[in-house]
């Protein structure tokens, strides 16, 4: 099974590579902890997709970790990778977007079924064994079902400001209906739940299911992506400056238009992050609770 790992953003809210923060006594980043669970969980090949620039410091860093324990594969998400006949304005730097990304992983994932995650964000142990056993239960030639592993919203929430999460809406057989990008912030201890597209905020509650990117997808989704690539562009052509081919709008329109299946998996696992510099404290103790308890060894590799 392949672990893609979505690792060229720029990380603005942070400041600088976050890949590559140390959050243990040990110096492992939150990236080892995510390999390490994916690989125990049976995950045997990883693809990180990272900007061409960022090469040498992933292989120098990540990479040397990880390279003899899985299979690594590394692919560049560039600006000219689009549609024909479409480009970019002059002066963007920023890549566009996470439907981008995974299409620049096309060619090597190749005909397999793989979980995807962001490459700074703490999934847990459970995150992974959960994907995993989606992804073995799927057919050879399984097409129109997909899966996005599901965090209740109190594990997933930062002291230390908003955090942007995908509210999860499903049916009694758990298959998502609606998946609403929106801000999360707590507000006189409880979970306000803002759509970014505008609607009227609404509490949520503590055990709601919201994504925090972790889909499992096969090989079909590619052709979606390119499909949906020229009409993302047309849509946004007023604005390419900024604009981004988001993952999840994607994998709506998928549902929408062509009836594809997107099965919502409940996780136990607490998500840790550090979206704000501020949450990194937050973060180091956490894992070091987790090393005491047995959860981790001190040294994964």
């Amino acid at each position: 099974m392949d672990l893609v790992i979505l690792a060229a953003g720029m990380g603005s809210r942070f400041g600088g590579l976050k890949q590559i923060e140390p959050i243990d006594e040990a110096g492992h980043f939150i990236i080892d902890y995510s390999i390490f669970d994916a690989k125990r969980a049976g995950f045997d090949r990883v693809i990180f997709i990272i900007k061409e620039e960022n090469l040498d410091v992933f292989r120098s860093t990540i990479g040397k970790r990880v390279e003899d324990k899985i299979e690594t594969h590394y692919v560049f998400q560039k600006l000219d990778l689009l549609p024909e006949g479409y480009s970019l304005p002059a002066g963007r730097t920023k890549p566009l977007g996470t439907a981008q990304a995974i299409l620049a992983a096309k060619d090597v994932v190749g005909d397999a079924s793989f979980a995807m995650i962001n490459s700074d964000d703490f999934y847990g142990r459970d995150a992974f064994e959960v994907a995993a056993s989606f992804l073995r239960s799927l057919p050879a030639d399984s097409k129109g079902l997909y899966a996005n592993v599901g965090y209740k919203a109190a594990n997933t929430m930062t002291e230390n400001g908003s955090v942007k999460r995908g509210v999860l809406v499903f049916d009694e057989n758990a298959h998502l209906t609606e998946l609403i990008e929106s801000k999360l912030e707590r507000v006189d201890g409880k979970i306000l739940a803002t759509p970014l597209e505008g609607k009227e905020p609404r509490r949520l509650s503590e055990d709601a299911l919201v994504s925090m990117n972790l889909f499992c997808f096969t090989h079909e989704i590619m052709d979606y992506i390119e499909e949906g690539f020229p009409r993302f562009m047309e849509e946004n052509k007023d604005h390419l400056d900024s604009a981004e081919y988001l993952l999840p709008t994607l994998v709506s329109e998928t549902m929408e238009r062509d009836g594809t299946t997107v099965k919502v998996l409940g996780t136990s696992a607490v998500w840790h992050g550090v979206t704000y510099r501020e949450d990194k404290p937050d973060v180091v103790a956490s894992i070091a609770r987790l090393v005491e308890e047995g959860e981790y060894p001190a040294k994964l590799w």
